[in-house]
């Protein structure tokens, strides 16, 4: 994946641990919520979420870096065991349901040692390698079956359906099916 420097970010950074560690606390606190308390939770996910529209149902677990990187739109469905690596902004539409154990990622790690590692890191005060991040759009009345992984710099278009397992490494287009490893388009939907 080509990258620039701008996308590269700092993890060790104090503030970005402190949303980390908030991040942990309130997905924490989701979990260990009553299920019943359907206002206990919504109260949790609007301090976690960047922001959170109407009619969101969230299951527990789930996990996430920082929470307020995530925005999501009205009528969203996210099953359980979902992790959102949010470094980047994440932001999901309207009337989109991702099913249990999907895995989205805005944070990864150049390929090249060269590149990644960072040989002075001790000096400098940082983590030993390097993390870049691109956000994840997935566009209004998506589907995201279950057990699929989402990659940094990923956009999946409106009314599209991407199957179960699928590794997503390329913009999905509107209006389609897609699925595999890497995910591929099989078919146009009539809308």
């Amino acid at each position: 994946m080509y990258y620039e420097e701008k996308d590269f970010l700092e993890t060790a950074d104090s503030m970005i641990l402190a949303q980390i560690a908030k991040a942990r606390r309130l997905t924490r606190e989701y979990y260990l919520a009553d299920y019943e308390d359907a206002g206990k939770r919504e109260s949790i996910l609007r301090e976690l979420f960047g922001t959170v529209g109407e009619n969101v149902l969230v299951d527990a677990p789930l996990y996430c870096d920082h929470g307020d990187n995530i925005f999501i739109g009205n009528n969203v469905v996210i099953g359980m065991n979902c992790t959102f690596v949010d470094n980047q902004e994440i932001h999901i539409g309207n009337q989109v349901m991702i099913a249990s154990n999907v895995q989205i990622y805005t944070a990864s790690h150049p390929v090249l040692p060269k590149e990644r590692l960072v040989p002075d890191w001790k000096e400098r005060g940082t983590t030993f390698f390097r993390t870049y991040a691109r956000p994840v759009v997935i566009r209004d009345n998506a589907w995201i079956g279950g057990g699929c992984i989402i990659l940094p710099g990923v956009t999946v278009g409106e009314n599209s359906v991407v199957g179960a397992g699928s590794v997503v490494t390329r913009d999905v287009p509107d209006n389609c099916v897609a699925a595999g490893n890497p995910c591929r388009v099989f078919r146009a939907l009539g809308m």
